[in-house]
């Protein structure tokens, strides 16, 4: 009897630091700077840190902000960085990008972009198409430069302007715009506004002076307030 020989298959040489062609990379940078001067940041950090403490017990709402947003599954060239984003539906966490299609297909419901002088008209039209394209539910524009607002909210498959933008509330957030000569205050449901950390930080040492001075006074009565 003749001996059988089995031929093994001969595979492909897989070639270090190349992914397979069917893979694709979904950047977590764009290679762009969150903001361009120390107002716009701000206004970035206020509005990001106003919100994502409004809905911080809710289980179910992502804020993130200068967070790549991909849309489409498959094209990494479709995107955009919200300077804040709000996603209702979702769960809060760190994320490195948002890919839609492994959040159930959820697209931002509201998007804010806070200009910079470095924005150009095509890129600010860009972006716009964009947030129209792909279900934006409403779109803020501020300038702080010249204290201008914009809005533009979805109404019939389309985002539409906002007529009268100071004193509107948001459906989606619940948030008050206005307009305080030329700044920028989101105030919460509850007439709080939007505090920067540095207003943060102040409120919170003068409760904390505030505490202090009655418990002094408690004392003085013969009272332990660590007691109470």
């Amino acid at each position: 009897m003749t001996a059988m020989t089995l031929t093994q298959p001969v595979l492909a040489p897989k070639l270090p630091g190349i992914p397979p062609a069917a893979e694709v990379i979904y950047p977590d940078s764009d290679g762009q700077p969150m903001a361009d001067n120390t107002k716009q940041f701000r206004y970035i950090m206020t509005i990001q840190g106003g919100l994502a403490a409004l809905f911080a017990n809710r289980p179910d709402v992502f804020v993130a902000g200068d967070l790549l947003w991909y849309p489409v599954e498959g094209r990494n060239t479709i995107r955009a960085a919200p300077d804040v984003m709000v996603v209702f539906g979702r769960p809060p966490g760190d994320r490195g990008s948002y890919q839609q299609w492994r959040e159930d297909d959820v697209a931002p419901q509201v998007v804010f972009e806070i200009l910079s002088p470095g924005n150009t008209t095509t890129e600010m039209v860009r972006k716009f198409d964009f947030y129209q394209r792909y279900g934006v539910e409403e779109y803020y524009l501020y300038d702080p430069d010249r204290g201008a607002l914009r809005g533009w909210q979805r109404r019939s498959g389309q985002l539409q302007e906002i007529a009268v933008i100071n004193g509107w509330i948001s459906p989606w957030l619940g948030v008050r715009f206005t307009l305080e000569g030329t700044e920028l205050v989101l105030y919460r449901p509850d007439g709080r506004h939007f505090e920067s950390f540095i207003e943060l930080d102040q409120r919170a040492e003068a409760e904390h002076q505030r505490a202090e001075r009655l418990a002094e006074r408690l004392r003085a009565l013969g009272v332990d307030p660590d007691q109470l």
